[in-house]
């Protein structure tokens, strides 16, 4: 029997859901809400339709010891809900920074799920971070309204390109000082 490696990474827990490391268990759930077009336009790296082996690909890189990017699983047991709701990711940047990324599943839009998630990570700053930046398309100002919650300052306008759109997006980018 072959074990998952262990991940370096810690769980965070809050009231209502933790955030624990990513498991190879994860990937039917993490495809089923990736492979949902309305979730991949909202993120850069999700391409829709999703290519066969993408997901399996992404988790192999975030249980890999050289990664440079945190991933955790929002997982709503504690709630009776199901093991995955949404993933949220720290990106190691220089300078002591890390860029949050995050996406939930559609049933749980508008639920506070996400700030949730966001204001964990902040208050843990399991990567003892001296700032942590983020952004969001222009087109999805409930995400703004995350970051802004959760004490993100609004820096500027920029762009993105989305794989699922195939195009460069407008963005407003964020940052919090730790």
């Amino acid at each position: 029997m072959k074990l998952e490696a262990i991940i370096n990474q810690p769980v965070i827990e809050t009231e209502r859901f933790d955030l624990r490391p990513l498991r190879r268990s994860d990937m039917g759930l993490i495809e089923h809400y990736a492979s949902d077009e309305r979730v991949a336009r909202m993120t850069t790296k999700i391409p829709h339709p999703l290519p066969p082996g993408s997901i399996e690909a992404m988790v192999t890189r975030s249980m890999a010891e050289d990664r440079d990017e945190d991933v955790w699983v929002i997982d709503d047991t504690k709630e009776g809900g199901p093991e995955l709701i949404g993933l949220i990711s720290l990106q190691r940047l220089d300078r002591n920074q890390s860029e949050v990324s995050y996406w939930v599943a559609p049933l749980y839009w508008n639920t506070g799920v996400a700030s949730k998630a966001v204001e964990a990570l902040v208050m843990t700053n399991p990567l003892d971070n001296a700032n942590m930046f983020a952004s969001v398309f222009q087109d999805n100002p409930a995400s703004a309204r995350v970051l802004t919650h959760c004490g993100f300052e609004y820096l500027g306008d920029a762009e993105s390109y989305s794989v699922a759109r195939d195009a460069n997006v407008p963005t407003w980018t964020y940052s919090k000082k730790l």
